[in-house]
């Protein structure tokens, strides 16, 4: 009955949750891991500029939220990867590089004769598969040199579990992300100046 004193007040509806950029989840998986290579010990310390130019530019404006510049960022270094005039860095990290192929016919690719469906789901397998290889590494790396990731290991036992039940599922990439997020926080940004020769304060 209208104006009843025992009536229950209207609640609001709840706030529908914000949108997830799926541009930038993608450039956090290549920031994290390329983070990573470029501080591995075949560098000595120090990556050549022509290396962290584009890799910082990628920060830059992943930081102000231009996605896709950032993306295209972290392409120009990943073709920098695959030069030949740089040491070939281990696996998984090496499936970082993209060199540019010779044109070929669409034939030579045996995938292109499967339903745009397998082959979307194909290609999501091997990048879930490369991302849990490179958090593995990634995370063995920071442990090796002293950095805490107690928190973040079972995180990769996880997305490993996931993958292999589920496949790709949201479950692999919740445990994924953070693993990433976790390892930019914890490890310094790469430098063209060797740790050793910072100058102190």
């Amino acid at each position: 009955m209208p104006g009843a004193p025992n009536r229950p007040p209207e609640s609001a509806p709840a706030p529908a949750p914000p949108p997830v950029d799926e541009l930038e989840r993608k450039v956090l998986r290549r920031l994290g891991p390329s983070r990573i290579a470029l501080k591995l010990d075949l560098w000595k310390g120090a990556p050549s500029k022509d290396l962290l130019e584009p890799y910082g530019r990628a920060e830059a404006l992943f930081a102000s939220g231009d996605h896709r510049g950032a993306d295209s960022a972290l392409d120009q270094l990943s073709v920098r990867f695959a030069e030949p005039r740089w040491p070939t860095m281990p696996e998984p990290f090496r499936r970082l590089r993209v060199s540019i192929p010779a044109p070929m016919p669409p034939h030579y690719d045996p995938e292109n004769a499967l339903p745009a469906a397998e082959r979307e789901a194909k290609k999501l397998r091997r990048d879930a598969e490369l991302q849990l290889a490179l958090a593995k590494a990634s995370v063995e790396w920071a442990r090796a040199h002293g950095m805490p990731v107690d928190d973040l290991e079972p995180r990769v036992r996880a997305a490993a579990e996931a993958l292999a039940g589920a496949g790709p599922s949201d479950g692999f990439w919740g445990e994924i992300d953070p693993c990433w997020t976790g390892l930019r926080e914890r490890v310094p940004a790469p430098t063209t100046v060797p740790p050793a020769a910072r100058p102190v304060g």
